[in-house]
């Protein structure tokens, strides 16, 4: 049968490239998130079937909407791919925006937990599926700064760890990919639009890609049923840790 594969965050980064590897695969797809001309310029581009749906993870109400709208052929959800997440700001705790606290929560984690939680009956009922969380290494350990993102990644780490034990049996499995300095619209979105400071973040070595990212998540679930990569973490050669990096210049 034809599986399909769910992915949020699919208009930029990781989830566009993933999109494109699962199609490579021959998933049919649904691509979630925000930017509905992002998304159509994406099925444009993809070989296989899609479905488009528009919406924040972060608007519960939203998210039930949208995903309770997906029609009886296009229900039996294969793969979901939990990839919308961002990152605001940089400051010490004491400086903090409140603002970027709540978006950060609202959608590393809460939007997260609306979509998987909308998704993951349906899996259980069918007795297969495939749930793969995109953490972070900033979910493995904290940095200077970076406190309330650390703490969202944190909890995605601890939410995948759980999600784990409690699908024990169910023939859903449960797997994280957290990457490293990835060069994507990230940092742009970290630093609220400022080119000159996100572009400082891949200067002097070779950061990962969006598609190295994707290679690892088409080959998470494309493992056969008895195998479940359950975490990885994927960094570029020239990074050891969150803030030890050797460059260049």
């Amino acid at each position: 049968m034809q599986k399909i594969a769910l992915v949020t965050g699919a208009t930029s980064g990781i989830g566009w490239a993933t999109a494109e590897a699962l199609a490579d695969k021959g998933f049919d797809l649904i691509i979630c998130g925000r930017r509905k001309e992002r998304l159509e310029e994406l099925a444009s581009k993809l070989s296989v079937k899609t479905l488009q749906l528009t919406f924040d993870v972060r608007d519960r109400k939203a998210v039930d909407e949208a995903l309770g709208s997906i029609p009886e052929d296009w229900k039996s959800i294969d793969v979901l791919i939990n990839n919308a997440g961002n990152a605001h700001g940089l400051s010490k705790i004491q400086d903090g925006n409140v603002d970027d606290w709540d978006a950060m929560i609202d959608i590393n984690v809460k939007g997260l937990l609306y979509v998987t939680k909308a998704l993951v009956p349906q899996m259980i009922e069918r007795g297969s599926g495939h749930v793969v969380n995109v953490g972070s290494i900033a979910g493995k350990e904290v940095y200077p700064n970076g406190n309330v993102y650390c703490a969202s990644k944190h909890a995605v780490d601890a939410i995948n760890n759980g999600m784990r034990l409690d699908l024990m049996g169910t023939g859903v499995k449960v797997s994280q990919v957290c990457p490293g300095l990835v060069e994507t619209e990230f940092s742009l979105v970290r630093f609220k639009g400022d080119s000159g400071k996100a572009d400082t973040v891949y200067q002097g070595y070779d950061p990962l890609t969006a598609q190295d990212i994707a290679d690892l998540i088409q080959f998470i679930v494309t493992r056969p049923a008895h195998v479940n990569i359950a975490d990885t973490l994927i960094l570029p050669t020239a990074q050891v840790a969150s803030t030890m990096v050797h460059k260049t210049l």
